[in-house]
């Protein structure tokens, strides 16, 4: 799951509105994203974790709300990430209650947040209560987004996991086509669609079996693989956390070696940066 980008959560100013509250002190978002980008790309996430208490303490003493929603939304990220389901969920009630107090309820923070949050759900075995928060942010990107903007396409791929979950396979296989048509639009869209050709990899198996599915499973690992060799992809921190992501589902399906150099070029990167 990615975090709010700056275009998410500066929503455009209405000259109409009363000038905002004097005593809101904003905090600065661009510098606290900047800096956990950073500390992600390290594989810190110790220190991203101080980082955003820190700048959680910082929103609440300037009465910053939308910049406390912000921070909530990268929280419920790292936490969802870490395993740790209590500070996740506690960060998902706070980001969802916050929604209504920034009157954001139909802008794309607010899918942003439902998404984010439906995806906490989703990891700690929750699909069915997910679902409703996945089609809330539907409907506000479908009012807000273009039908080629990527974030479709993380909706669609994070729905379809939960609907995988829950054994609707065919919903789940309309949701990654439509992730893989928009993605395949995109000019830097190569790791997300290695991630997608995975995620149909899973679902033939779950649907299936993996006896009878192994010619599509292997075809789409192939697919995978081209993608995450692609050239002129940037060895960088993001490709490291997609190299970590995928790996695991190589080794799964008994492609050991594959899985083995995706290791060893994270912890490369990770050491190098």
């Amino acid at each position: 799951m990615k975090g709010l980008q700056p275009e998410d959560y500066l929503e455009p100013a209405c000259i109409f509105c009363k000038p905002e509250d004097s005593e809101i002190r904003r905090v600065d978002l661009r510098r606290c994203l900047t800096r956990l980008d950073e500390l992600l790309g390290h594989n810190d996430y110790a220190a991203a974790r101080r980082h955003l208490d820190y700048w959680k303490t910082e929103a609440l003493a300037g009465k910053d709300l939308r910049g406390l929603l912000s921070i909530e939304n990268e929280r419920m990220g790292l936490f969802r990430k870490l395993g740790d389901e209590a500070a996740a969920w506690e960060a998902m009630e706070s980001a969802l209650s916050l929604i209504a107090s920034t009157e954001l309820e139909d802008s794309v923070t607010a899918a942003t947040t439902y998404l984010n949050a439906a995806t906490v759900l989703k990891r700690f075995n929750r699909a069915a209560e997910a679902l409703p928060l996945y089609e809330q942010a539907r409907g506000i990107y479908d009012r807000t987004l273009s039908p080629e903007d990527p974030r479709r396409a993380g909706l669609c791929n994070n729905m379809a996991l939960a609907l995988t979950d829950l054994g609707r396979y065919a919903e789940a296989r309309v949701l990654y086509k439509q992730a893989l048509s928009i993605m395949i639009q995109q000019p830097d869209g190569a790791l997300e669609l290695a991630v997608t050709e995975l995620n149909l990899a899973d679902l033939a198996a779950a649907e299936q079996g993996l006896l009878d599915a192994e010619t599509e499973i292997e075809a789409r690992l192939d697919r995978a693989w081209t993608l995450l060799n692609q050239p002129g992809l940037s060895r960088d921190g993001s490709y490291a956390f997609f190299c970590e992501k995928c790996a695991s589902v190589f080794g799964y399906y008994g492609r050991f070696a594959d899985e083995q150099e995706l290791r060893q070029r994270a912890e490369e990167i990770y050491a190098g940066t």
